[in-house]
């Protein structure tokens, strides 16, 4: 992901009976898209009668520590990023300041750490691995834990298998978008990692017709070899996703930002069961249920990742690489199906007349996602300040 990640502001009851209406109509007036009827409300945080949402940090990287196999001396963990979980339990990523092609921190680290954890913040263990570790995730057929590592250049994977240990994979072969990778779902069975910073490390810019936005990547257990083919390209052909009289049209992707990655589920408005592509810069997301059928939903705001409402009972969890914090967020009531965002009001891609130059980018927030219109509405929090990047949820019964 993006390091130029996180919250704010309220909604209100007009706000979500005005996306809920848009839902439904968008389900009636546009069969023909990959739309579907949903029961469930899908409120906009507020104070007002509706689910309010309080923030609690429940672990801080200062309060834990790594060998620093440079000095040899022991350090905090820093940035953690992305947040994924199995079982119930949450694993994230702390990325201890190495840089996006590998580069050491400038105490001379190079290593990221993963972290297991329990909902409570309790640690269970944690794993060392060379590299900025972007995209993390669980398979969720074996329960292994798959990282990417250097969203720029030079970038390759790891496997986490808490019973077990680490095993390194390295790509067969030079990547052909010329960039790193970043996240990683995985769609019956198969495991798709987004093409990040495409023409990074030499070639043609982005977009290109050449560079793939996806890989399906295999792995080879017995030479530890990660084998990529492309899924679909930077510039393939896709249909518009939101709600409106050119809804269905033809629209000709030209991605230059692929990003963090997510399957939606079953209990989302549209496009359940699919897999969904983030082009933070582009403010796009792509879904397909398989590459020869993608809708791209063009979103209001930049968006760093995704989550879905699963279950009334359960809770959502966030990163936060500014306080080095997994915070988690609860409500009196969530609602099955609301997509809930990380969004982020200025990235390196954001046009220089509406953004100031960094470090003055603003804050990341937590918003929530209109699935028919791609509008982007704040959500309001309180208990504490949250600037997140990852988010997962996890269902009540976990």
């Amino acid at each position: 992901m993006r390091t130029s990640k996180t919250l704010v502001v309220a909604g209100s009851v007009a706000a979500a009976a005005t996306a809920a209406g848009l839902l439904a109509a968008s389900a009636i007036a546009a069969p023909a898209a990959p739309v579907h009827n949903s029961h469930t409300a899908r409120p906009v945080g507020s104070r007002d009668g509706l689910p309010s949402y309080s923030v609690r940090a429940i672990l801080n990287g200062a309060h834990l520590h790594h060998k620093n196999r440079h000095t040899g001396k022991n350090e905090a963990l820093t940035k953690p990023d992305d947040l994924t979980q199995y079982g119930g339990n949450l694993f994230t990523a702390f990325q201890n300041g190495v840089g996006p092609q590998g580069e050491p921190a400038t105490d001379g680290n190079t290593d990221s750490t993963i972290v297991e954890l329990a909902q409570d913040g309790s640690v269970l263990g944690q794993w060392d691995v060379t590299g900025k570790v972007d995209g993390l995730t669980a398979n969720p057929d074996t329960g292994q834990i798959v990282a990417t590592v250097n969203e720029d250049a030079k970038s390759s994977l790891y496997t986490v298998d808490p019973g077990a240990g680490i095993t390194h994979y390295a790509y067969n072969a030079p990547l052909p978008h010329n960039g790193g990778t970043d996240g990683i779902s995985f769609l019956r069975g198969q495991m798709l990692v987004s093409a990040s910073a495409p023409g990074t490390s030499g070639g043609a810019s982005a977009p290109n017709a050449k560079y793939p936005a996806v890989y399906s990547v295999t792995l080879n257990a017995t030479t530890k070899v990660a084998t990529a083919k492309a899924y679909y390209g930077d510039e393939a052909d896709a249909r518009l996703a939101n709600q409106g009289h050119h809804l269905a049209s033809d629209v000709d992707l030209a991605l230059t930002d692929p990003d963090s990655s997510a399957i939606v589920p079953s209990r989302a408005p549209r496009f359940r069961g699919d897999y969904v592509l983030n082009s933070q810069g582009d403010q796009e997301l792509i879904f397909s249920s398989n590459p020869g059928s993608l809708w791209v939903l063009k979103v209001s705001q930049s968006v760093d990742d995704t989550a879905w409402a699963t279950s009334w009972g359960g809770k959502l969890y966030a990163t936060d690489p500014g306080a080095d914090t997994v915070s988690v967020i609860d409500s009196r009531l969530f609602w099955p199906g609301v997509a809930y965002v990380a969004v982020t009001p200025c990235n390196s891609n954001s046009a220089p007349s509406t953004c100031p130059a960094p470090p003055q980018f603003p804050a990341n927030y937590l918003g929530q996602l209109n699935m028919s219109t791609g509008q982007v509405t704040p959500v309001h929090v309180y208990g504490g300040t949250l600037h997140p990047v990852g988010l997962v949820f996890v269902d009540g019964g976990n």
